[in-house]
């Protein structure tokens, strides 16, 4: 072995204390990285998978969680993701894949390297009526939803992966008066899976997300972080008001909500999730990265 001389060493110290500092220059509160959620480039995925991706990381974000992936095979897209210089450490999957196929959504998701797979819907105990949710739900279903998602949180710790629950507006729709999301929370077991937390549409459901990290403390690992122009009496019956918009440019702010994560919360990654664009979308992702980038509290 070669001898490291006194300028080698410091050389080599400074840089990568460059390197360390480059994380927090593309950086959030608390020491996270620039995140998204690539549902936000479906279209564009579609169109040019491995140019979109380029996109992505020329925006300025260096993780990725999947979502809307094209129909390729797991090392096909771990490469695309790889040379793109993404990581995927998230992913969303389907009520179906999580419990109907798990073994199969596990292995795909182990090529790609992740961490954590997360749902996004529920299922439901028994055929409805209508498939129109959050109507149609009964607050058996969603204690059915708790049951099993128990069951693959369990089996996904066994393979390494933490499993968690994802939020739209609708789980704060009162379901036989209870409200689905605080059932979730208090029937989820702690000890086998998590939560990432939506706050765009915590707030389009007229929640607050400070509000639920302070009474839920350490349930919330993960979050998503979009914007809306909302009216001031936006609740989950007049959530068609919200109109989506970049970071920065809507109603929402998110420096209490950083700073309550800061607090009492085992945040360890944050998405962007760009419902849609209104102005040209590689524009927008780069609006979205500048003010997570910017963010302070």
């Amino acid at each position: 072995m070669r001898a490291v001389t006194r300028r080698k060493f410091v050389g080599g110290a400074v840089a990568v204390a460059a390197l360390s500092s480059t994380k927090f220059s593309f950086g959030l509160p608390m020491g996270l990285v620039q995140g998204i959620q690539l549902y936000s480039v479906r279209q564009q995925m579609a169109q040019d998978f491995e140019g979109a991706l380029a996109a992505v990381r020329e925006a300025g974000f260096v993780e990725v969680e999947s979502a809307s992936l094209p129909k390729k095979p797991a090392t096909e897209i771990r490469a695309a993701l790889d040379k793109a210089g993404l990581k995927c450490v998230s992913s969303h999957r389907s009520f179906d894949d999580i419990t109907k196929n798990l073994d199969a959504t596990t292995e795909f998701e182990k090529i790609l390297g992740v961490s954590y797979i997360i749902c996004p819907s529920p299922g439901r105990r028994k055929p409805a009526v209508s498939d129109v949710w959050p109507g149609s739900f009964t607050i058996d279903d969603w204690k059915y939803n708790a049951e099993e998602f128990n069951k693959t949180g369990e089996k996904l710790k066994k393979a390494g992966i933490t499993f968690g629950y994802h939020n739209h507006w609708m789980e704060f729709t009162p379901a036989d008066g209870k409200i689905p999301y605080e059932e979730l929370l208090r029937l989820c077991e702690p000890d086998k899976m998590t939560f990432e937390m939506d706050c765009g549409w915590v707030k389009v459901a007229g929640q607050d997300p400070v509000a639920l990290m302070k009474k839920y403390p350490h349930r919330f690992s993960m979050l998503h972080v979009k914007d809306f122009h909302l009216p001031p009496d936006i609740s989950y019956a007049t959530h068609q008001e919200a109109k989506v918009t970049e970071l920065g440019r809507g109603s929402i702010d998110y420096r209490p909500i950083f700073a309550q994560a800061a607090k009492n919360q085992k945040v360890t990654h944050a998405f962007v999730e760009q419902e849609e664009f209104d102005i040209p979308w590689q524009e927008s992702l780069k609006v979205d990265a500048d003010y997570l980038k910017n963010l302070s509290i």
